[in-house]
């Protein structure tokens, strides 16, 4: 028998991690506490038991994609074809269209969730890639003249600005379609990252680039880049090589052994800043969207 219910308790998100970190393994998962945190109220986290066992999770929501809703089905190897992601699948987007959306979003990473998406009427519209990076002893940035580079644990001061004169400039140029939405409250909520790991491009009082770490609660040995940013006049100055430098000294410096980043289909400069860094490609995934409605 299948059950489908809401996880609520720490235990249930705990069983919610286990299925992510087993069914995507190579990315991180929030902790029970950050889960917690990036609570909201059009937000929907499932669990799935098969004959009382674990067999999968879920995630709806609202996308940051301007009309669009978000949900993710997701179902151990060892339980699959027996009704459970279609269970959640169905769970999943009855909240979506409750929420008011006719379509959703999601990121698949293995051609048989792809067949599984395409069953109902899902299709691809986008591919990111994964590149990682081992690190060691590394050298520090070289800044550019006329900027100074400064951690944001080191200036809290600036965490507003950096959304305010970074940010929403850089999330508007992300190749997305339909375009990012991202409020204030959802930067802070979900953009931030660790603030002695987040480094900030100075020109005077002026914040004009980005760059920081989320670190991985369940492997200190790794992190993830969030968003790496700046501003269109200083594009193309060395600024973002600077500031992803930095965040590669600090991972040295703090016992960090591998980084990695995802950037979408459309953002070749990134994907080649990257390279140009010793940053190698792992995997694909492939972005999908489709109705919500089960009729």
């Amino acid at each position: 028998m299948i059950r489908v219910r809401p996880a609520e308790s720490d235990a249930d998100l705990e069983a919610w991690r286990r299925v992510r970190m087993t069914v995507v393994p190579n990315e991180r998962a929030p902790s029970v506490e950050e889960l917690r945190r990036l609570e909201t109220p059009d937000r929907l986290l499932l669990v799935a038991e098969l004959d009382a066992e674990l067999a999968g999770s879920g995630y709806a929501s609202r996308s940051e994609m301007a009309g669009l809703g978000s949900l993710a089905p997701r179902v151990l190897p060892e339980v699959r074809r027996r009704g459970v992601g279609a269970a959640l699948f169905e769970a999943l987007a009855e909240h979506v269209a409750a929420l008011g959306f006719a379509e959703a979003n999601t990121t698949i990473g293995d051609e048989e969730s792809l067949a599984f998406a395409k069953r109902f009427g899902w299709r691809e519209v986008d591919r990111q890639v994964e590149q990682v990076r081992t690190i060691g002893r590394e050298e520090p940035p070289h800044v550019p003249d006329g900027l100074e580079l400064v951690t944001l644990a080191a200036r809290p001061d600036l965490s507003q600005s950096v959304y305010t004169q970074v940010a929403t400039e850089a999330i508007a140029d992300i190749p997305a379609n339909p375009p990012l939405e991202v409020s204030l409250e959802d930067w802070e909520r979900g953009w931030t990252s660790l603030a002695e790991g987040t480094f900030l491009a100075l020109a005077g009082d002026e914040v004009v680039g980005c760059a920081g770490l989320m670190l991985d609660p369940d492997r200190p040995d790794r992190a993830e880049h969030s968003l790496t940013a700046v501003r269109r006049p200083w594009r193309g100055r060395g600024v973002a090589k600077a500031l992803k430098q930095a965040t590669i000294a600090w991972a040295g410096e703090n016992g960090i052994r591998e980084l990695y980043t995802w950037t979408q289909r459309g953002n070749e400069p990134m994907r080649r800043l990257n390279e140009r860094l010793g940053y190698v490609v792992r995997n694909w995934c492939t972005s999908v969207r489709g109705p919500v409605s089960l009729r």
